[in-house]
């Protein structure tokens, strides 16, 4: 069971490098399911969002195990990845993200938070 994702979003691309986000996206996606082949995360699946008027244009959400993506994300292949997206895309992040187990534990202590506030006089 996964408890933990990553979700690898970026915006518009820099002008003049469109053919190159055309390879780093292909070339991402064969990294990220090559990740998968082996067995080190539980699914990727790739999102290009409509026209919206944000500045998030698309993401990767990777999911799987906690201390395997946080291992994977200081990996030099993860890093010299995320490095060529920043300078061909705009907005360009990794974010984690909580799923599964996990997220009833987050949820619990982000209830027992609330309570706590919610009893000081303000």
């Amino acid at each position: 069971m996964t408890d933990s994702a990553l979700f690898i979003g970026w915006g518009a691309t820099a002008a003049g490098r469109e053919r190159r986000s055309v390879e780093l996206f292909g070339e991402s996606l064969k990294y990220l399911t090559g990740l998968l082949a082996e067995g080190r995360i539980a699914s990727v699946e790739p999102f290009f969002l409509e026209p919206h008027g944000g500045d998030l244009e698309g993401f990767f959400l990777v999911r799987g195990e906690l201390a395997e993506l946080n291992k994977i994300r200081g990996e030099d292949d993860f890093q010299r990845m995320a490095v060529r997206a920043q300078v061909i895309v705009q907005n360009f992040g990794v974010v984690g993200a909580i799923t599964g187990e996990r997220l009833n534990s987050h949820m619990a202590w982000f209830a027992e938070a609330a309570r706590q506030v919610d009893a000081k006089p303000s």
